[in-house]
C-alpha cells in the first residue's frame, strides 16, 4: 500500500497560506487599532468638549464600531477562504 500524504500541498504552498493567514492577522489587528484611535477621538471630544463636540462625539463612537465590525467581518470571511485552499482537491481521498 503506497502512503498518501495527509496535505496535497507543497512546502512552498503551505507557507504562503501561512504568510496568508499572517497578513489576515495584520489586517484584522490593523482594523482593531483604527477602532481603537476612534474611541479614544470620540471619548476625548465628549470629555472636552461636551456641548459642541457631542454629536461628532457619538458619531465617532458609532464609526469605531462600524469599522470593527467591517474588520471582524472580513477577517472571518478571508479565513474561510483560506480554509478551503487546505481541502484535497480529489474529495477527501
Amino acid at each position: 500500500m503506497p502512503l498518501t500524504p495527509t496535505n496535497p500541498l507543497t512546502l512552498s504552498d503551505r507557507l504562503a497560506l501561512q504568510r496568508t493567514r499572517l497578513a489576515n492577522e495584520r489586517t484584522l489587528l490593523t482594523y482593531v487599532r483604527t477602532s481603537l484611535a476612534l474611541v479614544g477621538f470620540g471619548l476625548a471630544l465628549l470629555q472636552f468638549h461636551p456641548e459642541r463636540g457631542g454629536r461628532l462625539g457619538y458619531s465617532a463612537l458609532a464609526v469605531a464600531g462600524l469599522v470593527l465590525a467591517v474588520g471582524l467581518l472580513r477577517f472571518r470571511a478571508h479565513r474561510r477562504e483560506l480554509a478551503a485552499c487546505q481541502l484535497p482537491a480529489g474529495g477527501g481521498r
